[in-house]
């Protein structure tokens, strides 16, 4: 919780836990949003003394996360942070003397120097001072196991000096916190927090995702993060990863797998999943079969306008896959029955809910090849001004549609994710926050 607000950083102490910062709006003075909070760096200090607070770990378009020194922190509210307009943009690189609360502290598994039961920490609160410092004061802890019934699962908060086994930031460490804390990020979003833990605080957050999440995680991430991921989970847990995937997303990484680790992965899948990974993965790179998905929105010609736009109301659906359907025969499943043509949502919008789709299907329009190049492609839907195909094969069977994501995907340098992830613009350094952050550990 956040037990107050602090106007502009005066009053009396204020007791904030810092977990139930993740993803608060940080807004300049003009009340302009500059970005959303990640996390809170902090000192560890010695003596049992409570850490110093040294800022934010602020994420600012594109993607890019910056350090936001407390001393610029005017105001703390439940919902919002303000700061005094002075924002440093050069990418936040974490010194070897600091701690990220959220992303190294949660669910740690520490002491208390009472009675020395292991427990896990759930939160830390910090605190201003008098001297107008922020303390990592409390420690929010629960008991994982107890002397008895009624003790089990126990949640209280202690002072700092009251626990112990902080020192080793990687002992004991879950990721239950970590994930409660980013559950409403966007994948995308999610992706740049993990890209930027360590190797096995990475895996632990993995593991600790469901199925779901971290396929659209792993969707999200550089090549040799999604290879590193994969290859650290149990392989049943990788296979099951698999099949929540996209069958492209999931061909382009099985793609870059050993063929013996890619068959095996596949041999786990279940039959109904492996399939369309397989046809996807007989089609060359760079060509329209190559980059298209098998799950494109399919209606028979006697579905109505009304059915078919509840499919495409869907909000897990991809929207390029959502601005048009693709009209076919049965079977509806790919490779389809016969294909009849394709029908923009902005046409479903303009007729009546009972008409039928059969009578406002686009036609004319030449579907793409699964062995047309990449180029072709890009060409194709530029001409057309169009953020997705359908793929058809010689004998007027769909096989999928390529959107203008995966296009732009595979134009990119391959890099291209890494490049926004580690972008970092070229600013001279701050004298401020170099002396707050040079002298961690010190006071």
């Amino acid at each position: 919780m956040i037990t107050g607000s602090v106007p502009c950083m005066s009053g009396p102490p204020t007791r904030v836990f810092i977990a139930r910062l993740a993803g608060i709006a940080v807004f300049d003075p003009a009340g302009d949003q500059v970005g959303r909070v990640r996390d809170v760096v902090v000192a560890l200090r010695l003596a049992g003394r409570p850490p110093r607070v040294l800022g934010l770990v602020v994420e600012v378009a594109p993607r890019r996360p910056v350090f936001l020194p407390i001393t610029r922190v005017t105001v703390i509210e439940a919902d919002a942070i303000i700061f005094d307009g002075r924002l440093n943009v050069r990418r936040f690189s974490k010194r070897e003397s600091e701690t990220l609360v959220i992303a190294e502290m949660l669910d740690r598994t520490v002491r208390l120097r009472d009675g020395g039961d292991a427990v896990s920490v759930v939160d830390v609160a910090m605190e201003r001072t008098r001297t107008r410092d922020w303390l990592v004061g409390k420690v929010a802890v629960r008991r994982g196991t107890g002397r008895g019934l009624r003790r089990r699962g126990e949640s209280l908060v202690v002072d700092w000096d009251a626990v112990e086994g902080f020192s080793a930031v990687e002992h004991g460490q879950g990721a239950a916190g970590l994930i409660a804390a980013f559950e409403r990020m966007k994948p995308a979003d999610l992706a740049n927090i993990v890209h930027e833990l360590p190797e096995k605080r990475r895996t632990e957050v993995a593991v600790a995702l469901d199925d779901e999440r971290l396929a659209d995680v792993l969707e999200e991430l550089p090549e040799d993060d999604q290879i590193e991921i994969l290859g650290n989970l149990e392989v049943d847990r990788a296979a099951d990863v698999l099949e929540a995937m996209g069958p492209d997303d999931a061909a382009d990484l099985l793609g870059e797998l050993p063929p013996e680790q890619r068959e095996r992965l596949l041999t786990l899948m279940e039959p109904q999943d492996a399939a369309p990974v397989r046809r996807l993965l007989s089609y060359a790179d760079r060509t329209a079969g190559g980059l298209m998905t098998t799950d494109p929105v399919i209606v028979p010609p006697d579905a109505t306008v009304a059915e078919t736009l509840a499919q495409i109301r869907n909000p897990d659906l991809n929207p390029a896959l959502a601005a048009q359907v693709y009209v076919c025969r049965p079977p509806t499943a790919t490779p389809t029955g016969r294909y009849l043509g394709t029908v923009h949502f902005q046409r479903l919008l303009r007729e009546p809910p009972p008409a039928l789709v059969s009578g406002i299907v686009d036609a004319e329009l030449d579907p793409l090849r699964p062995t047309m190049s990449l180029e072709a492609v890009a060409m194709f839907l530029a001409t057309y001004n169009l953020v997705a195909g359908a793929v058809v094969d010689d004998d007027g069977h769909l096989l999928g549609s390529v959107t203008i994501d995966d296009v732009l995907d595979h134009l990119l340098p391959e890099d291209w994710r890494e490049s926004v992830m580690e972008a970092a613009a070229e600013v001279s350094s701050d004298p401020e926050e170099e002396a707050l952050r040079g002298s961690e550990g010190t006071t």
